[in-house]
């Protein structure tokens, strides 16, 4: 069992890492503690169990894979990000608006909202749909920002039934339900509300000839198998990275020509990693503890 002085070293290089942050603090840690008023979910709410948890780590690599399917995302990323560059700087801000947008304040959802709407806004410009019709796009684009949401949520409902270990209160119906109001302040109204009606809505865009993957895509996806990290973590990342593959839909991965490792073993291997990685960092998460403090004092969640 490692000792508390152990367990601080790695959790500060674990969120330094996942923060771009030296310091090991979020900067976005005093946004969630602060706010006079509850937020969009409470610690028994499925949402909350979920992304507290490390599947977590898979599901975003799943996310960025299914999310790359869609010509229109995938001009968004490629014309205007600087993941190439900058790919722990992306990361950290799609951490920032995931950890603000489950565990802060109304106030602080509705900032970290503002913000993520005024980037869309830049995001703009054409692509060819597999019709061969070019299509202006706006990543705030309704179609866009469903295909982002349904790609998220499935990706992280998924890797938390495989590899995590907390039940989800309500189970799936519950994530599905209750994740759907973290995009209305970005302008979705139409997520979906169930499993079965998640599933449809990715089938709608799988049969629907939404998707495709070209020469951009398998740039995107070369990156994200290798995107630069510390040689350190690598090895992890791999691991993570294969996860990551074996949950994807069995059409989602021919699309894509991913090749799958063994299940029997990335299974449990992900499965022994992620508690292993809890364990040396320990239990206690700041942005948890943050927005817990904050309930507590507002008297919305016992002590």
């Amino acid at each position: 069992m490692p000792n508390n002085r152990v367990q601080e070293f790695f959790s500060k290089r674990f969120r330094s890492l996942l923060s771009n942050e030296p310091s090991g603090t979020p900067p976005w840690l005093s946004t969630i503690a602060k706010g006079e008023t509850g937020g969009l979910f409470v610690p028994s709410d499925a949402p909350w169990v979920v992304h507290r948890d490390f599947g977590t780590l898979v599901g975003g690599i799943r996310a960025l894979l299914m999310q790359a399917l869609h010509p229109g995302t995938l001009a968004g990323v490629a014309q205007h990000s600087r993941y190439e560059q900058d790919a722990l700087g992306r990361l950290a801000g799609t951490i920032r608006w995931l950890t603000v947008t489950t565990f802060g304040s109304h106030e602080a959802v509705a900032e970290e909202a503002s913000r993520v709407n005024r980037l869309h806004d830049r995001v703009k410009g054409e692509f060819q749909e597999n019709s061969g019709a070019e299509r202006k796009y706006q990543a705030k684009d309704p179609d866009l920002l469903l295909w982002v949401h349904v790609a998220f949520t499935d990706s992280f409902l998924t890797c938390h039934q495989m590899f995590a270990w907390r039940k989800i209160p309500g189970g799936a119906d519950a994530y599905v339900d209750q994740w759907a109001r973290s995009v209305e302040p970005l302008g979705l109204t139409n997520a979906p509300h169930s499993k079965a009606e998640l599933v449809a809505e990715i089938k709608n865009f799988t049969d629907g000839n939404k998707l495709r993957s070209d020469e951009t895509t398998q740039k995107v996806i070369s990156f994200i198998r290798n995107p630069g990290l510390p040689l350190a973590v690598m090895p992890i990342y791999k691991l993570l990275f294969a996860a990551a593959v074996i949950s994807l839909a069995t059409e989602h991965r021919k699309m894509l020509n991913l090749r799958v490792l063994p299940a029997w073993l990335v299974i449990p291997l992900t499965r022994f990693t992620l508690r292993s990685i809890q364990l040396i960092i320990g239990p206690d998460s700041p942005i948890e503890d943050g927005a817990l403090k904050r309930l507590r004092r507002l008297g919305i969640w016992p002590n």
